[in-house]
């Protein structure tokens, strides 16, 4: 599997114990994002008591703080949607796509983000390149589990597989904003169910 990019307050949300502060700048960045609000890393530092050098040491820029609070939004989703997603193999993984392109499209302090700054955000979210390798390893294991099992028979491979339906997803969810088309999850899921080697079927 591919190693796995990290940012620098990825060692503490990996290893919370031991040391909370910069824990302390993520949670109350990602506060501030739910509520909407546009995050000054010169207001971060001051409400959490540090010094604008600290805050950089510990969270390098700003588009990879951006995509720590992506991350830490996207992954309990993911993870409800697997847990939620009906069917096997290919309607399975379409399922799962569809619960987590829905909750970003439906997600008010997301679309708040792309408003105020969409170019930003677009990259942020689709060019970030620890948050866009969590993503795709991600996918992989869900790929792998469904191969595993004999489920899905894929001609592309997984690795590539992966790529290919993460940039999917993305292109259909954000169609509005980058190329100015509708959001359409139902095209997207018919051409995962394609990908992964299914005959699309009506979502549940």
């Amino acid at each position: 599997m591919t190693r796995q990019q990290n940012t620098p307050l990825s060692q503490f949300v990996e290893r919370p114990s031991q040391r909370a502060t910069p824990l302390d700048v993520l949670k109350e960045a990602r506060r501030r994002w739910l509520r909407g609000e546009r995050i000054s890393l010169n207001d971060l530092a001051e409400s959490v008591g540090i010094g604008r050098t600290t805050l950089f040491r510990w969270v390098g820029t700003k588009e990879l703080l951006m995509a720590e609070i992506m991350w830490s939004v996207y992954e309990p989703t993911l993870q409800e949607a697997r847990e939620k997603a009906k069917g096997t193999g290919a309607d399975y993984i379409a399922n799962i796509c569809r619960f987590t392109m829905t909750a970003v499209i439906n997600s008010q302090p997301l679309r708040q983000f792309i408003s105020d700054d969409p170019q930003f955000a677009l990259q942020v979210l689709t060019s970030t390149r620890f948050l866009q390798e969590r993503r795709l390893n991600a996918m992989k294991q869900l790929l792998t589990e469904e191969i595993d099992k004999g489920t899905i028979r894929p001609e592309l491979e997984t690795d590539s597989l992966a790529l290919v339906i993460i940039r999917l997803t993305e292109t259909f969810t954000y169609s509005d904003l980058i190329v100015g088309r509708p959001i359409a999850i139902n095209e997207a899921c018919k051409a995962i169910r394609t990908l992964c080697g299914s005959h699309p079927c009506p979502p549940p």
